[in-house]
């Protein structure tokens, strides 16, 4: 897994490398500018099969500004919903929410790398057949999420689109809503849209 993560991370530098080597030349505009921020949310939904079957889903709302044309940054909370059963009927329950941040790089405006820091509170219950809860705790995990994303409608001058990635949990820890209950790694799959503020018609592009 630590391969996986320097090579993820070497590709996402080299990206941004090439993309702010290949910018055409223009003269920059200095200071904050509200044109540059954006707001949005994502439905996120993970599955695992085998022994343990479960489905994750969650909802991520976020706010956050384009630092370059090809650089993004948010701001998100998360809210997430997992749920697991065995072969003998067991069920478990876990339900979490935290705060997170992401940046999202552009090599191409329909092609997008994420790495997604994520910090959820953790409340877990495990439900036993004719019985009902038998147990029951709380805590609290880091997520490091990459994958790669594809975005539609995304161009000069607007920062509004749809998008869709598949991302992993690369740290892989436990009690992770994006691990099952081996530990292994269960794709992440976010879908929704993101909504350039300010951004008027005819408005000259400030990336």
């Amino acid at each position: 897994m630590k391969k996986i993560l320097l090579l993820v991370g070497v590709t996402v530098f080299s990206v941004a490398v090439f993309a702010q080597r290949n910018e055409p030349e223009e003269e920059p505009v200095r200071g904050f500018q509200k044109e540059k921020l954006f707001t949005g949310g994502d439905l996120t939904l993970a599955f695992s099969t085998g022994t343990y079957s479960g489905t994750t889903l969650g909802i991520s709302p976020y706010f956050g500004y384009s630092l370059t044309k090809w650089l993004d940054a948010a701001l998100s909370m998360n809210v997430i919903y997992q749920g697991q059963k065995d072969y003998s009927g067991i069920k478990y329950r876990q339900t979490d929410f935290g705060p997170g941040a992401f940046i999202r790089v552009f090599p191409l405006n329909f092609l997008y790398l994420q790495a997604q820091y994520e910090h959820n509170f953790i409340k877990s219950k495990v439900i036993e057949p004719g019985i009902g809860t038998v147990a029951s705790g709380k805590a609290d995990v880091n997520s490091l999420l990459l994958g790669v994303g594809y975005s539609s409608g995304r161009y000069a001058g607007n920062n509004s689109y749809f998008y869709m990635s598949l991302m992993f949990d690369v740290a892989q820890l436990p009690n992770s809503p994006y691990v099952d209950y081996y530990g292994r790694v269960q794709p992440i799959i976010k879908a929704g849209y993101n909504i350039g503020l300010f951004q008027g018609r005819h408005r000259r592009s400030n990336y």
